[in-house]
């Protein structure tokens, strides 16, 4: 007890007067592979509010244009415009949607077009420089040189708030584009609809056909002045009948527009330094929704308040978890925690109202309803972390997984859904792995019965990616289903996790049955090779086989050599196919020191060089697991150089600083398990494997009242080591610590060295 109360002691002039925020780098991952938003939001909010910085379409002349998978967040810090604000973005996702309901302020003559990046002039964008441009939890602002306009944007949960600083112009205007989208194409906008209420006051809605293919947002919008004039502009040119519409002059102050390529202006005039405040708030439900939110979070509200209010939201949820570390590590840890903290994302109105799967509108009682699950990417260690450190939250979120789920045609929990949709990206059930991880470690408080159900109903899905060939030969057969080989071993991690969560809660027949499944994961083991390897339907491995190269048949943005190592909920049996500890240590070794070259992923979006190390993958996420894979292996010194090593070559606070997709806060979850010294190498266990923590100290407050105080002893760049591990003043003796065992608090004590423990 003396020794904690010290440890409390030491740490408390650090933090004190601290911010936290201060640390957070927006910016961080906006350029190449990082695809995060440098905007601003507020805690799980429902409008992200950030620049875009070009209009690249998704398709050119009929084919897939690989450029537009640069702006999946809609911004990249090598541009040299800003096409506009939009109010809804992915964070750091594979692939992308949104960009709903982009505003521009521009003055002098009116244009409806947005132009392009090498003529600027040609359309309403304008210039910026980085020079101008400030990004912090909750608030972004640039000078928009073309116009010399400040714009300057914050958040509510449901409200965007935009500040524009005009110079005196008679001809200011605002151009809301509901045409623009992310991943955009001449189809995508189904119908979008406006309505001026008042001089003030504007309606409506946009409903597009992208990755959630039936998507409708509503708003509703209010300006702190009286516009002087309006107009809209419908391009389509696919709309043959346009109804006895045509009487009406449409274009010029006439209160509603309806069509697929709708383009508003709002026109104002405006003194030197004068300020015009929009307030934009987002509904899945309705307008009169929307008009609701926006009176409940941000009627009679300054910009300052309510940007105020945001990062004090942000600076509450970042001082729960308070580290001291040099500042490099204290840049990545909090703009980790900062994306970690972004998604999922609240999909309901104030009233509790959302718009539900089944295209009915339902009211979430006794819970807050989320969208936005990545969940192949986001079960690994975002879940894990939000279970540890926001356990209220998420299990709010499998509360939402299960409405997903009751809600469904399909009777399947979430594979990956957004605003009603579920899009199907990816492979596995991975919803399940969220769920029994939370029922594991008893953080799930809505009906675990109903949740177990709907784990086994989503995992007896037969029609779903080769279930039925799985359970009946016990892996899918590449002749049948493609990917085969990752979508087995995924299958049988899943079902490892129903039956740990069976076993909590005392079903037998089910554990037994997913226990037995969960072993599945043998029958695409080559021990011939050493490798995961395609099986066919006639029980014969495929007969080509590349180990190295990441377009194989049988995989999926991974090869045989990263996912051979996945079998998280077996470790040891797999140490042991591989030939024993001696033989599997110099694999692994083989793995982080070997030359992949560049042709081998040359035709994978998701893997660039700057994610990889000899031939592990960090960038992408089926090989975060690896490093800890030592711990089982006997090589415990030989987890702590990896993990060390990870971070500090994979991490920056920069622009390019993420090595790969920050895929909806996952890869920054890895860093901050792995800053703080351990990680959850198989959610749905309740054990965490020991790493090598970064940081020097730590302050964990849990939700439960408790406090868990970390300290790294002699921690540096170079004593990467662990000679130890103490709960309490008690030597831990193993590589793993469990959720009970943080969650108590306490004193968790690393004892570092710059010589390996050898045992």
């Amino acid at each position: 007890m003396i020794r904690i109360l010290i440890t409390m002691l030491l740490l408390g002039p650090v933090s004190f007067g601290q911010r936290y925020c201060d640390y957070v780098r927006p910016l961080t991952g906006t350029n190449k592979m990082g695809h995060t938003y440098p905007g601003a939001t507020v805690p799980f909010g429902a409008v992200q509010l950030s620049p875009e910085t070009d209009t690249l379409p998704y398709e050119v002349n009929g084919k897939y244009n690989k450029d537009v998978y640069k702006y999946c967040a809609g911004y990249q810090y090598n541009d040299k415009t800003i096409v506009g604000f939009a109010h809804t973005h992915f964070s750091g996702t594979g692939h992308s949607d949104l960009g709903d309901f982009l505003i521009m302020p521009t003055t002098g003559a009116l244009q409806l077009n947005p132009g392009t990046a090498d003529q600027p002039t040609s359309g309403y964008r304008s210039g910026f420089s980085h020079a101008t441009e400030t990004a912090s939890p909750d608030y972004y602002s640039v000078l928009l040189d073309r116009y010399n306009i400040k714009a300057e944007m914050t958040t509510s949960t449901r409200v965007g708030v935009h500040r524009y600083t005009f110079p005196a112009s008679d001809n200011a205007h605002l151009i809301l584009d509901a045409e623009y989208g992310i991943y955009n194409y001449p189809d995508k906008n189904v119908w979008t609809y406006m309505r001026v209420e008042n001089d003030t006051l504007v309606t409506g809605y946009r409903q597009t056909n992208g990755w959630g293919r039936t998507r409708t947002v509503y708003f509703a919008m209010i300006f702190s002045k009286p516009m002087r004039s309006y107009g809209f502009r419908n391009d389509s040119k696919k709309q043959v009948y346009k109804g006895f519409w045509r009487k009406f002059d449409q274009e010029h102050n006439f209160p509603e527009m309806a069509g697929t390529h709708v383009r508003a202006h709002f026109d104002f005039s405006t003194t030197a330094n004068e300020q015009l405040t929009v307030k934009f708030a987002l509904s899945p439900v309705s307008t009169a929704n929307a008009l609701q939110n926006m009176l409940a979070e941000a009627a009679g509200k300054t910009f300052d308040q309510i940007r105020k209010a945001g990062e004090e939201q942000w600076e509450k949820e970042l001082s729960k978890t308070q580290i001291t570390a040099g500042k490099e590590v204290m840049e990545n840890f909090y703009t980790a925690l900062y994306h970690a903290y972004v998604n999922p994302t609240v999909y309901m109105d104030v009233n509790g109202e959302y718009m539900g799967l089944d295209r009915n509108v339902h009211r979430a009682e006794g819970f807050t309803n989320y969208t936005t699950f990545s969940l192949w990417d986001t079960y690994r260690a975002l879940h894990p972390l939000l279970n540890l450190l926001q356990p209220a939250r998420n299990s709010d979120m499998i509360s939402s997984m299960l409405a997903h789920y009751d809600q469904s045609v399909h009777h399947m929990l979430p594979v990956w859904s957004n605003s009603a949709n579920e899009n199907w990206c990816m492979i596995g059930y991975h919803s399940v792995s969220a769920i029994a991880d939370a029922i594991v470690k008893d953080t799930y408080k809505g009906d675990a019965t109903k949740a177990l159900e709907a784990c086994v109903a989503t995992a007896d899905h037969d029609p779903f990616e080769g279930i039925g060939d799985y359970r009946r030969l016990g892996y899918v057969p590449e002749d049948k289903s493609g990917a085969s080989v990752s979508k087995t071993l995924e299958y049988a991690y899943d079902d490892w996790c129903i039956a740990q969560a069976a076993r909590k809660m005392g079903n037998e027949d089910v554990y037994n049955t997913f226990s037995k499944r969960a072993d599945n994961y043998k029958n695409v083991f080559d021990a011939s090779t050493g490798f995961m390897r395609p099986r066919l339907s006639n029980g014969t491995f495929k007969k080509d086989f590349d180990v190295l190269n990441t377009d194989e048949a049988g995989y999926i943005e991974g090869n045989a050599w990263n996912y051979s190592l996945y079998v998280p909920h077996a470790p040891e049996t797999m140490v042991g196919m591989i030939g024993g500890n001696k033989r599997f240590v110099a694999h692994l070794d083989s793995l982080f020191t070997m030359q992949l070259p560049d042709s081998f992923f040359a035709h994978t979006e998701d893997i660039t060089r700057e994610g990889i190390i000899g031939n592990y993958v960090h960038g992408n996420e089926p090989s975060h697991h690896v490093a800890y894979l030592y711990n089982h292996a006997g090589a415990a010194w030989k987890t702590q150089e990896r993990v060390r090593l990870i971070m500090q070559k994979m991490y920056h606070p920069a622009p390019d600083g993420l090595s790969g997709n920050d895929d909806c806060g996952q890869m920054s979850a890895w860093y901050i398990f792995s800053a703080l010294g351990f990680y959850p190498m198989a959610p749905g266990s309740d054990r965490y494997e020991v790493g090598s923590p970064a940081i020097q100290t730590a302050r964990l407050q849990m939700e439960n009242g408790k406090t868990l105080t970390i300290t790294a002893r002699n921690q540096s760049d170079k004593n990467v080591y662990v000679q130890d591990v103490l709960l309490n003043g008690r030597s831990l003796n193993r590589t793993y610590i469990t959720h009970k065992e943080l969650t108590g608090g306490g004193e968790l004590v690393f004892v570092m060295s710059g010589k390996a423990r050898r045992k």
